[in-house]
């Protein structure tokens, strides 16, 4: 196992729709593994394979909720259906969201309270997961990474032009600019 490179917002990876997985075969199972490490390492609760440079249909997620239950796989080729979003500003304190892609910020950005996740698992095996709440979140963040979006680019205009200026700032926004988790500590 390694801890992989993360992509930061700009690199055009992450800004592109990703291929569905043709064959879960050693290569995806190390990729997988590698997710994984790279994922708990950060720290994070998911992690898209776009967002170390790999244009794939697949995530990683590992969570505990409130009741202890904890949560972690990879979804494969994932459907998501979502509930529709609530109307109106999100909550700053329940509705924070981050991203591995754009560390070290946080911004408020609505979600579905409820979604249903559809993919295959690392044997092969169709499941299907009904999720509220942070889990609901979660699988959303991911599933926007398959189709080029980061959660950035669903924020408001006034917290666009304060992505924009932090991402010029620290000189994002570009091909080729990633962080190594353990490494850069850009998550603080």
């Amino acid at each position: 196992m390694a801890v992989l490179p993360i992509r930061i917002s700009g690199d055009p990876v992450l800004h592109s729709p990703a291929l569905p997985v043709e064959a879960i075969d050693d290569e995806i199972r190390v990729l997988v593994s590698d997710m994984f490490e790279t994922m708990d390492a950060a720290p994070g609760v998911g992690l898209a394979a776009p967002q170390v440079g790999v244009p794939l249909r697949m995530f990683t997620y590992g969570w505990v909720d409130e009741t202890g239950t904890r949560w972690r796989g990879v979804a494969i080729n994932p459907e998501l259906w979502i509930s529709p979003p609530p109307a109106g500003e999100p909550d700053p304190d329940e509705e924070s969201e981050g991203c591995l892609s754009f560390p070290g910020e946080r911004f408020g950005l609505r979600r579905a309270a409820r979604a249903i996740l559809r993919a295959t698992d690392l044997d092969g095996e169709p499941f299907e997961i009904t999720a509220e709440g942070w889990l609901a979140r979660i699988f959303q963040h991911e599933y926007d990474h398959l189709d080029g979006t980061l959660y950035t680019d669903r924020l408001g205009e006034r917290d666009q032009r304060i992505v924009a200026k932090i991402s010029k700032k620290l000189g994002w926004g570009k091909p080729g600019v990633s962080w190594m988790p353990g490494v850069d500590h850009l998550e603080d």
